[in-house]
């Protein structure tokens, strides 16, 4: 049941990323952001920025004047939710209408905005800041069969100037560890090239990062008691290699992979993976779905708030944490969504009314 009303019609199919990844600054608009979508209005001057902490609560989620759960300053979007808008309105209309509705930081999957114009890292990097928005991280491709492609195996020191031009503190990828195959052996080579760009990351002052879809909590093909994203985790330095979980996508894995190939019970809880080791994840994807269990992903993707993950129950969680109310940053996120102004202001809107329960 929906924790929020909406007439949108649900997302019915899965939209992959990893088309649009790896494309360079500069590169054309039509290989980053595909198709437009007809835009909706923007009105970067029709209101003053929503505040990051309302004063009063949303009915179910406490009383008076209780503290927001989300901590402030850390509310971010990926920008691939908006690259219809992107592409057709450009980045200066999508960062106010984002500042309107209360966002903090963006998210990067690409760094051109289409039939809007050329922008520089630079110009790039000033109308976010001149809008109250952080640059806090940036999805780039891990690998590709083109020597000159715009991927950390193929040229980590451009993905890094540009990322470092930005001012990011994060850069990272959405590619799964798929690189060499889906034996133990392939992901430890995977690991070992995550390590090498963990390294130049932090040479610069960045952290480097890797972003789960569902089939990293799947099992390796030569070792079916194994978890693959338990060898990422076990074959990564820990100050070199950080994760963004995207939630949504963690508990479609643990849909999906719960039962190991053999039959045999093998449950986890993406939570606990967090719990376990905060430290190692600064980003989360904050991404909602309706319980599906005929669709094979388990989860019919839907906006932030209508849907049946706990929201409540995740955050609370984290930020509860000794010292980790502000260590983590929260980016809001829709593969498909019908309206993409709409998502990103109603999942603001639903993160900011909830409140800590006493």
């Amino acid at each position: 049941m929906s924790r929020i009303s909406h007439s949108d019609p649900e997302l019915t199919h899965r939209l992959t990323r990893r088309g649009m990844l790896g494309v360079a600054a500069g590169g054309t608009a039509a290989a980053l952001l595909g198709a437009a979508a007809t835009p909706a209005a923007a009105s970067p001057s029709s209101a003053s920025r929503a505040p990051a902490e309302p004063a009063t609560s949303a009915a179910g989620h406490g009383h008076g004047r209780s503290r927001a759960l989300l901590p402030p300053g850390r509310l971010g979007v990926q920008l691939y939710s908006l690259r219809d808008k992107v592409s057709t309105l450009g980045f200066a209309a999508v960062f106010a209408e984002l500042e309107r509705y209360g966002y903090d930081e963006v998210e990067f999957a690409g760094y051109t905005q289409g039939s809007a114009g050329a922008i520089t890292l630079a110009q790039l990097r000033r109308l976010a800041r001149d809008h109250g928005l952080t640059p806090i991280g940036s999805h780039v491709g891990y690998y590709a069969n083109d020597p000159n492609a715009y991927t950390f195996a193929e040229n980590l020191t451009k993905v890094l100037d540009d990322a470092q031009a930005l001012g990011l503190k994060h850069i990272g990828t959405a590619s799964g560890p798929f690189r060499y195959g889906d034996t133990v052996d392939a992901w430890k080579r995977a690991a070992a090239d995550f390590n090498r760009y963990g390294a130049a990351a932090r040479a610069r002052g960045m952290k480097f990062y890797q972003h789960n879809h569902s089939d990293e909590f799947g099992f390796a093909s030569d070792n079916p008691k194994v978890r693959l994203y338990d060898v990422l985790l076990a074959e990564t330095d820990p100050d070199l290699v950080f994760l963004e979980m995207d939630i949504f996508w963690a508990y479609a894995g643990q849909f999906r992979f719960s039962t190991r190939p053999d039959g045999r019970p093998a449950p986890f809880d993406p939570l606990a993976y967090v719990l376990r080791q905060p430290h190692r994840y600064p980003l989360f994807h904050v991404k909602d779905g309706v319980s599906d269990p005929q669709n094979q992903f388990g989860y019919r993707m839907v906006d932030v708030g209508d849907g049946d993950i706990d929201y409540q129950k995740f955050l609370s969680a984290v930020t509860r944490l000794r010292g980790e109310r502000l260590a983590h940053h929260w980016q809001t996120e829709h593969d498909q969504p019908t309206d993409s102004l709409r998502f990103a202001r109603r999942s603001s809107a639903y993160l900011h009314s909830l409140r800590e329960k006493c």
